[in-house]
């Protein structure tokens, strides 16, 4: 049960829809240890944005980073927490078919207005050809209220003579 509801309820049940549900709750804990806000809002796309902006460049993990290992399972991961944020603000069901060999990368999000969309598929895009595919603006193309790009803060040291 997640969230106080059965698989039933959220996703047409197979193998690869169960990875998908968990997948999603494991990558939001993994989000929030890394000091990304991971609570499944429509806002937290952003975040996921951010994630891959300080994470990948040109269409690779940085050396050293959260995406240098384990890069597949992470995308999926990533795909299935993107397509949960879609699903639990939009309403929907996860449909994937087990015996697919890229069932990872099919699976899809059947939302309540009837729209099929492709998380996985498009968390991998936003890996590949970067910020031009940005998660907050698929949720917003989707549907979801994001908000505006929050106010990045700048690190290092600050001029003389300002605040």
């Amino acid at each position: 049960m997640i969230a106080g509801r059965s698989f039933a309820t959220v996703a047409v049940v197979g193998e690869i829809v169960e990875d998908v549900v968990e997948a999603a709750e494991l990558m939001a804990m993994a989000l929030r240890s890394s000091k990304y806000q991971a609570d499944f809002s429509a806002t937290s796309l952003w975040e996921v944005d951010r994630f891959f902006d300080e994470q990948s460049r040109n269409g690779a993990p940085v050396r050293g980073g959260l995406l240098d290992v384990q890069l597949g399972m992470r995308v999926f991961a990533m795909g299935a927490y993107v397509g949960e944020v879609l699903r639990r603000n939009l309403g929907g069901t996860w449909h994937g078919d087990d015996a697919d060999e890229h069932a990872e990368m099919n699976v899809e999000l059947l939302l309540s207005d009837t729209t099929v969309c492709w998380p996985v598929q498009q968390v991998m895009k936003r890996f590949v050809l970067g910020p031009s595919e940005g998660l907050a603006d698929y949720g917003r193309h989707l549907g979801l209220d994001v908000g505006r790009r929050p106010r990045r803060r700048r690190l290092g040291r600050r001029r003389a003579g300002t605040r």
